[in-house]
């Protein structure tokens, strides 16, 4: 089933890109970023109370609480940069470039989770970089 939600996932954020582009056009970058965070939390608190989630808030631990808010400022620093260089970039560059998270993810899982290193990721992790290249020269 994670499949599915992986797939649906790659869809999205293809729309996202496109949409952005074409939204961000004389709009300042970070007003545009402010602007998809507020629909993106108005989105994500409605699915929560939606689906009667908000209960589990008082089961969430200090460190879980200090690591999702690590992500969420990563996530904001991310959304930001992404703004910025489609603003100033051509969406079929910004996006592989933006991609190579893919790659840094491994590397990271690898260093800071002690996950397994194989040689299909790394000659995955390989093609996804050289893919990239490929495609912003």
């Amino acid at each position: 089933m994670w499949i599915w939600f992986a797939l649906l996932s790659a869809v999205f954020a293809a729309l996202t890109s496109i949409l952005a582009k074409i939204g961000i056009e004389g709009v300042d970058s970070t007003l545009a970023t402010a602007i998809r965070t507020a629909v993106v939390l108005v989105m994500a608190w409605g699915i929560v109370f939606l689906t009667g989630k908000q209960h589990g808030i008082a089961d969430i631990g200090p460190r879980s609480w200090l690591f999702l808010a690590l992500s969420g400022l990563a996530t904001g620093a991310s959304w930001l940069f992404y703004y910025r260089a489609l603003q100033l970039g051509e969406a079929s560059k910004v996006a592989p470039i933006d991609k190579l998270s893919v790659v840094l993810t491994m590397i990271l899982a690898f260093v800071i989770l002690h996950e397994t290193i194989t040689v299909k990721g790394i000659i995955g992790g390989a093609l996804i970089a050289a893919g990239t290249l490929i495609l912003i020269l």
